[in-house]
């Protein structure tokens, strides 16, 4: 990974497809590339990172889930989506082929962060 490691930067890759045998990311390695994504958080096991919102509505969660299956499905890679009480919504991401977190992942959350969201008002 390069030193200056951005959202913007990550956002522009592709995701590459990964079927196994790659190793997955060391714990130092993933919290360098959630520098570049705030909010997201880095699981317990440094397995999964994860990120959640507070939607303004049902609709506004359910428009945000379409938009991350246009990203999720143009790279091939898929994230585990949890919608609970009409709008809490959390992202879950890890490379189910390697059972760990890979690149993939990284540039996953940072083309969702730069999706368009409708959150709830403080």
């Amino acid at each position: 990974m390069a030193a200056a490691c951005t959202s913007g930067s990550l956002s522009r890759k592709t995701c590459v497809p990964c079927e196994g045998g790659v190793p997955k990311l060391a714990r130092a390695q993933s919290k360098e590339f959630l520098k570049a994504l705030p909010g997201w958080k880095l699981a317990a096991d440094a397995k999964s990172i994860r990120k959640e919102w507070l939607m303004k509505d049902f609709s506004a969660s359910v428009k945000l889930i379409d938009r991350i299956k246009t990203v999720a499905e143009a790279d091939n890679h898929h994230p585990d989506l949890h919608l609970t009480g009409y709008r809490r919504f959390a992202v879950e991401l890890f490379t189910h082929a390697i059972g760990g977190l890979s690149e993939n992942d990284f540039i996953l959350a940072a083309k969702i962060e730069k999706l368009p969201k409708a959150l709830k008002k403080a």
